[in-house]
């Protein structure tokens, strides 16, 4: 039995759990003989303090997002550099990564978060670990915190990023481009006859709270040309606003569990308008989905509008809050710039060289 730990941080439903939640079904799919584990180490270590930390992070993000804007900028964007060390994350987890290596006994580790990934090169690189380590990159940029030298193989989104770490010194042999890792299902087009006569838009990114999208909608003033279907999750308060708006072309959506469901909402649309979070927008680049932006999370989000804007892979609804009429410019990309849009989208998916990690990280067994 080889046993495959992942390691997000945060119990926060974000990206780094959705990837890491995407290769271990890969790996379930494909063999029998691999126990997969996912921990987050500041739950494994400091127990309930971790709803905590979560909660005046996104408070944080949300009440003053220039200053962690900015914060984030110069410790995790500017000025990377080889050998670096951050010693108060050593002394806050290097005996917890260290007790829970030798508690699990992992053969593979797969970070899918910075944190976990320079904590378990820190010991790799002290001799108290000597196994091989996955960084699998949720975001469209490389976050200064990850572990590079002792990590025996990066699977990241772009060519933009390969080309950063073998400017690093990282073995081309041992860097993959995959995208960012989504559900399989993802991948597969359903027959589905459109019967909407008109234009179909999937709004998300409320799940976290009402804020922007709230705002959004009640600028939509839908004409008849766009129906839109707003991804509501467990945000109640969401659900309960878009009911009360009481208008047939704002349709919100409930929580959905399942993937398949997904799939399909995905392959009756004609646009998605939602935020820059890394596995969203991998899903809708591999349905070829035509992508608006409408808000931007500091930090993270911002670092990924960046890299997809120069690439030509989103519409940017930056003066949505100004303008009287959201819908025309939607329509307008729609209508006369999405064949463009798709070739964009199309030239992108073609870098990558590594579409099925989940073969590969089997590959690593049958050859160890």
């Amino acid at each position: 039995m080889h046993n495959v730990l992942f390691l997000p941080f945060l119990q926060i439903p974000s990206g780094h759990h959705h990837v890491a939640d995407s290769i271990e079904n890969q790996l379930k799919q494909m063999a029998v003989n691999i126990n997969c584990e996912k921990i987050d180490i500041l739950s494994y270590g400091y127990g309930n303090i971790e709803s905590l930390i979560s909660s005046v992070y996104l408070q944080w993000i949300h009440k003053l997002p220039k200053v962690y804007s900015k914060i984030y900028r110069l410790a995790a964007v500017e000025r990377p550099k080889l050998n670096k060390r951050f010693r108060t994350y050593e002394v806050l987890f290097i005996d917890m990564f260290r007790n829970l290596l030798q508690e699990k006994k992992p053969d593979v580790i797969i970070c899918t978060h910075a944190l976990p990934s320079y904590m378990v090169a820190r010991l790799k690189k002290l001799q108290l670990w000597t196994g091989i380590i996955i960084n699998v990159y949720t975001d469209y940029f490389i976050n200064n915190l990850w572990g590079i030298e002792e990590i025996d193989y990066h699977f990241v989104p772009s060519m933009k990023m390969k080309d950063q770490l073998l400017g690093q010194g990282v073995n081309a042999k041992r860097i993959f481009i995959t995208g960012i890792p989504v559900h399989p299902i993802f991948s597969m087009k359903n027959q589905i006859v459109k019967k909407d006569p008109i234009f179909s838009a999937l709004i998300s990114g409320g799940n976290m709270g009402a804020g922007s999208i709230v705002q959004l909608l009640n600028r939509l003033k839908p004409r008849g040309q766009i129906l839109y279907k707003v991804l509501c999750g467990k945000n109640g308060k969401l659900l309960r606003h878009i009911k009360n708006l009481n208008n047939p072309l704002i349709q919100p959506i409930p929580y959905i569990s399942s993937k398949e469901e997904m799939n399909r909402l995905y392959d009756v649309t004609d646009m998605i308008i939602t935020k820059p979070g890394g596995v969203t927008i991998s899903e809708c680049l591999i349905k070829k989905l035509p992508i608006f932006v409408y808000d931007v999370l500091p930090g993270q989000e911002e670092q990924n509008l960046i890299f997809l804007k120069d690439k030509g892979l989103v519409h940017h609804l930056d003066e949505w809050t100004i303008h009287e009429n959201i819908e025309e410019e939607l329509l307008t990309v729609l209508r006369y710039k999405k064949r463009e849009t798709i070739s964009r989208i199309h030239h992108y998916l073609m870098e990558i060289d590594l579409e099925d990690p989940g073969s590969f990280i089997i590959d690593i067994f049958e050859k160890g």
